[in-house]
Order: C-alpha cells, then structure tokens, then sequence
C-alpha cells in the first residue's frame, strides 16, 4: 500500500499530512519519532483532494475559526488503538479528558497504561485531539508533538489566542507562557479562570475556563 503526503507549515512546525487512497491516514508532527506511526511507502502529492481539505480546515481552526474537523478518516492499528482514537473524536472543544476517562469510555477502567500508549500512538494529531488527554490532577503529561505545541493547542481552544496570529517567535513564546500559568494554576485547582472541574460533578471537565 502506498501512502500519499502533503507538507504542510503551520504555527506548531511543519507536519506532514498523510493520505490512503481518499482518507486521511496520519497527521505526522515535524520532529515525529520515525516509528511512532507504522504507516507504508509514501510518494508526495501535492494535489490530493483530502489533503487540500486537511490542510483548508487545519488552518481555519489555528486561525481560530473551525472547532470541528469534517474530514474521512482511516485509523490504522489494533482494535484496541481504534476504539481509544476513536473516543478521542468524542471529546468536545474547548474541554479535556484524562486517562482514566477514556479507560472508562472504551470500557475497561483497568486499561489506564494501555489508553496512554494508544495516545501516544495516535497517526492523526489535532484532528484525533490526543492534546485533551492529561493527567488526572490536571498536569500535562508527554506529547509527541511536544509539550509547548499541547499548551499551543490548548490554549486556542480556550479562546487565548489564534495560533496564526501569534506564528512569529515572540509572540510564540507569549503564548507557551500564558498556557503554562494557566495549566498551573489549573493542576493547584485555582478557582478562577483555569479551573478543571472534576467529572464526578457530572460534567465534562475544561482545562482552562471560559
């Protein structure tokens, strides 16, 4: 099976956008580890209609105007993978989930280390929001696509910033700042802006506040 990719520059560095015949197979981050994603040869295609749409709806929602992506996915991995990627779609803008959460979700509350690993291995970055998931206490835990670019992207979709906007160094660095003192203050449970409410209230938990 061949493979076809786009690159792609955007606010968190270059990905590489990654098609099988008519579906969306990975988004690949620009310092990803070579065996993070199993996927097969690839050959460049700039052209590719699902990789135009990727890249069109990639843009919107770092210039802050898309919080749902409308896109053909196939996921390529276990059963087990499928159905942790698949609960990733399920978690709303805006909002986080820890690991116990999806455990729960694909219904095994023991998996907690197997749903990490599966995060870990997610082909389809942003669009699958692997970003959402974080520790239980609210601190943020390993990314592929490395912690600053989940504060990036968590911090967007608290309505922060629009990562356009913000693409030079200086305001890049603004940006990872402002998200570090709000995911601080979320993992001391201040009560202000950057409050994560526990589920046990009974309602999806936010890392940052409206």
């Amino acid at each position: 099976m061949t493979y076809a990719y786009k690159l792609m520059d955007s606010p968190v560095g270059q990905l590489k956008l990654v098609a099988k015949d008519e579906h969306l197979a990975a988004i690949l981050w620009e310092h990803d580890k070579p065996n993070r994603v199993r996927l097969g040869e690839m050959v460049e295609a700039n052209e590719s209609a699902v990789l135009l749409e990727t890249e069109r709806q990639l843009r919107e929602y770092f210039a802050g105007t898309r919080q749902r992506f409308d896109l053909p996915l196939d996921f390529q991995g276990t059963e087990f993978q499928k159905k942790v990627w698949h609960a990733l779609l399920t978690i709303p803008f805006g909002q986080t989930r820890s690991y116990t959460e999806i455990a729960q979700q694909v219904g095994n509350v023991n998996a907690v280390r197997a749903v990490g690993a599966a995060n870990g291995r997610n082909p389809i970055s942003i669009v699958a929001p692997c970003h959402r998931v974080i520790g239980a206490s609210g601190e943020l835990t390993g990314f592929a696509g490395g912690l600053a670019n989940k504060m990036l992207l968590l911090s967007l979709e608290a309505g922060q910033t629009s990562l356009e906007a913000a693409a030079d160094d200086g305001q890049r660095c603004d940006v990872v700042r402002e998200a570090t003192q709000a995911t601080r203050a979320a993992k001391n449970n201040a009560p202000a802006k950057a409050t994560r409410h526990p589920p046990s209230r009974g309602t999806q938990g936010s890392l940052f506040g409206s």
